[in-house]
């Protein structure tokens, strides 16, 4: 492996760009037209465009990937997670061309890409799974007599994609038809397939997952474990590790169910084994994802292996040079996902043009962005902008390193949602480690959240202090070299929709 192209775009373009150049390996960056001038590929040695702005123009047009990698003479391609990450038709198309693939076997991915056939494959390897009807009934009557027979309230799922699309919560029989019908056009629209299920809703469950490494030589660890129970329709907002719902005895039941899980399906290189965790400490297989993961930074933090890296060796060939008694806990670490949104009108996705970015910077505090001052924020593509995370000795002291890092995080230009992860953090019941999957609707209802709207008088500052005090803000440009800059108010002609 000499040459990787990494076929993303965003953060998570950049973490793994930056993980290959730590390693000697040149990099080559896939763009739509949009994202000429993106951070991912200022920091690239080669960029290639792939089309237009359209996610399905560019970025999940597999043929263009593959070209992409045969004209810049790359030997790898890294998926990162979303866009064709988890497409196990995209994976063997990668390794026919004779390019490594740095990801799971396409089987397993094809195995844990259907939720259905993933719950059938983990009861035969002895995982729990959460009850469900996991072939629905055509008839109306029939999937009201199921879910009757599940008790309500259940949960309307569909079997491909993940990211919380696809899901409805239903109450009651009254409300079953809607959310069939609901989720069946959401699946549609976003993975191509349409067939749901039902599960039956655990009440206040915990969001626990295990990570999960492995090598093409029989080896699978599990990496500990990851709480993500803090979500907003069913999208992960703060992560930790470990979660403090879980003793030495539990972690271990269920590091073990998901070696379990990935020994099931021949799994090779870095995943994620979800489990819902209910109130009474019994817990359930949710899904497997078969790729690097948002939250992966706080794993790398506590357990002290870079993943991507990881990742990267394994694709060579390489065996794991660790064992699962090495695998032990060192302090704790806390994440929040910064997005380019508007908490206070129900997550509504923000745009505009950076002004001022600052990520907060110090001892055990850690910054993974796709974006930089001066960058636009499009409508295009999923409103993450970066990951901050914040470590320490013991969860008091990450989340009191937390709360005054997001108290610096200085972010102008476009409406995010610093304010409510500020006030999360601050709540008295994260404090205490209460958390659930409902924690924000129980807590926060929609008068309450709050959101760091752009604030006019510190734009007013900025723009007198950059055009007379020479200010140092980035602008995003179409150069494709490593650290391009120009004037900061080059961004001004973005500003007024201009390109």
């Amino acid at each position: 492996m000499k040459r990787v192209l990494i076929a993303n775009r965003g953060e998570i373009a950049v973490r793994v760009g930056r993980a290959c150049r730590a390693m000697g390996l040149e990099t080559v960056a896939v763009c739509s037209e949009a994202d000429a001038g993106a951070l991912h590929v200022r920091e690239a040695d080669q960029a290639v465009c792939v089309g237009p702005a359209a996610a399905i123009e560019s970025y999940l047009l597999p043929d263009a990937i593959l070209a992409a990698a045969r004209d810049t003479g790359a030997d790898a391609i890294h998926p990162g997670y979303g866009f064709l990450s988890e497409n196990a038709g995209f994976a063997r198309a990668v390794l026919d061309a004779g390019l490594l693939w740095v990801g799971p076997p396409p089987d397993a991915i094809a195995a844990m890409g259907s939720k259905i056939e993933s719950r059938a494959r983990m009861a035969a390897a002895g995982v729990p799974v959460v009850p469900g009807v996991d072939a629905l009934p055509d008839d109306p009557d029939a999937r009201a007599e199921a879910a009757a027979q599940l008790g309500y309230p259940v949960l309307v799922k569909a079997s491909a994609g993940g990211g919380g699309k696809g899901m409805r919560g239903v109450a009651g029989p009254e409300e079953l038809e809607a959310a069939v019908a609901g989720a069946r056009r959401e699946a549609g629209a976003a993975f191509a397939d349409a067939t749901v299920y039902l599960e039956k809703l655990l009440l206040r469950p915990r969001h626990v997952e295990i990570q999960v490494l492995a090598d093409a030589h029989g080896a699978v660890l599990h990496l500990l474990e990851r709480e993500c129970s803090i979500q907003r329709r069913h999208q992960k907002v703060i992560e930790e590790c470990p979660s403090p719902a879980l003793d030495p005895a539990l972690r271990e039941r269920m590091g073990q169910a998901a070696v379990a899980a990935a020994r099931a399906v021949g799994y090779v290189g870095a995943g994620t084994v979800e489990f819902m965790l209910d109130e009474r400490g019994s817990f359930y297989f949710l899904e497997m994802n078969t790729r690097l993961q948002v939250e992966h930074p706080v794993t790398e933090e506590v357990v002290g292996i870079d993943l991507v890296a990881a990742q990267l060796r394994v694709a060579m060939g390489q065996p794991l040079p660790w064992t699962q008694q090495d695998i032990a806990p060192r302090g704790h670490a806390i994440e929040v996902r910064l997005y380019a949104e508007d908490p206070a009108r129900e997550f509504l996705p923000a745009t505009g043009t950076l002004l001022r970015y600052r990520p907060p910077t110090g001892p055990g505090l850690r910054h993974d962005g796709g974006v930089a001052e001066g960058d636009v924020v499009s409508p295009h593509y999923d409103p993450m902008l970066a990951k901050l995370i914040a470590v320490g000795e013991t969860r008091d002291a990450a989340r009191g390193r937390m709360l005054d890092a997001l108290a610096r995080f200085e972010v102008h230009g476009v409406t995010t949602n610093l304010g409510f992860l500020h006030a999360l953090v601050a709540h008295p019941a994260f404090a205490a480690g209460d958390t659930h999957t409902g924690f924000i609707d129980e807590h926060f209802p929609e008068a309450s959240r709050t959101a760091e709207a752009p604030d006019q008088d510190a734009l007013i500052a900025i723009a007198v202090a950059e055009l007379f005090g020479g200010g140092s803000a980035r602008a995003t440009t179409a150069g494709g070299g490593r650290g391009d800059t120009a004037s900061p108010w080059h961004t001004l002609g973005a500003w007024r929709g201009t390109p």
